[in-house]
């Protein structure tokens, strides 16, 4: 039901000039019966001047006197052909000025990260035509080779939980038109809080990325005695001590 224009003080001006209850004028101008009271009271609206419906076009004498004959009657606001047709319109988002300029990495980096998202979805998310869409996603964009691809969310021209919404909306479409998803696009596809929900993942440094099958501690395993170079008498064939003996005393003179 359309409420009429400034309601509180519209509501003020009913209190102050007709009989009608409390609970009509509450249903009227959208506020609570105690709020009514209180303006009843003084204790509420305090120095708000009384804004008149009926010589602003929103309200009829004669809605006005069934109102007060009947506590049953409902208020009706009166009908403006004037404002036929002024309800919120659809269209693109509006973004500021000093943001449009980020709009077209935006837009790159949903259709890299969100590829199941279509050019109306993204339209609406970030503000933009799907003509610069498309020719983003054609890479013909006359400033596609300076263009980096930055979240949405991190320049603020969408919601965290809009963009959640709108994927999962696309979700729901491809998983009803019996498409398939790959490991990845499922990734995508996690909401904020999920993916706040979940454990973190051990990374491991890039330092000794690719040497996992090594223990970084503990004590090694012993060498198998049937190895050669286990020995190593053996790996550097030093004689014996009896035959150094031998060698010493063929040199002496007196023997």
């Amino acid at each position: 039901m359309a409420k009429p224009l400034m309601t509180k003080a519209t509501a003020v001006w009913l209190v102050d000039n007709t009989t009608i209850s409390f609970k009509q004028i509450a249903d009227f101008v959208g506020m609570h019966e105690l709020e009514i009271q209180g303006i009843a009271d003084g204790d509420v609206a305090t120095g708000v001047k009384g804004f008149d419906p009926v010589t602003n076009n929103q309200l009829t004498q004669d809605e006005i006197d069934k109102a007060e004959a009947n506590p049953l009657h409902k208020l009706k606001l009166k009908f403006n052909a004037a404002a036929a047709g002024e309800e919120k319109r659809r269209g693109p988002r509006y973004t500021p000025l000093s943001k449009r300029q980020d709009r077209p990495n935006s837009i790159l980096w949903l259709v890299k990260f969100h590829p199941e998202l279509s050019d109306g979805q993204i339209a609406k998310l970030v503000g933009t035509t799907k003509p610069t869409i498309q020719s983003i996603r054609e890479r013909t964009h006359w400033n596609i080779s300076n263009m980096q691809p930055i979240d949405p969310v991190a320049l603020g021209l969408c919601k965290q939980s809009e963009l959640d919404m709108i994927v999962q909306k696309a979700a729901a479409k491809k998983a009803a038109e019996g498409g398939v998803m790959s490991d990845d696009e499922r990734r995508k596809l996690v909401s904020t809080e999920q993916s706040l929900g979940m454990d973190a993942e051990p990374k491991i440094p890039a330092g000794i990325e690719g040497l996992e099958g090594f223990s970084l501690g503990g004590s090694e395993s012993p060498r198998p005695t049937s190895d050669p170079m286990a020995d190593a008498d053996s790996f550097f064939n030093l004689p014996d001590a009896s035959d150094e003996d031998e060698d010493d005393n063929s040199d002496d003179p007196r023997s």
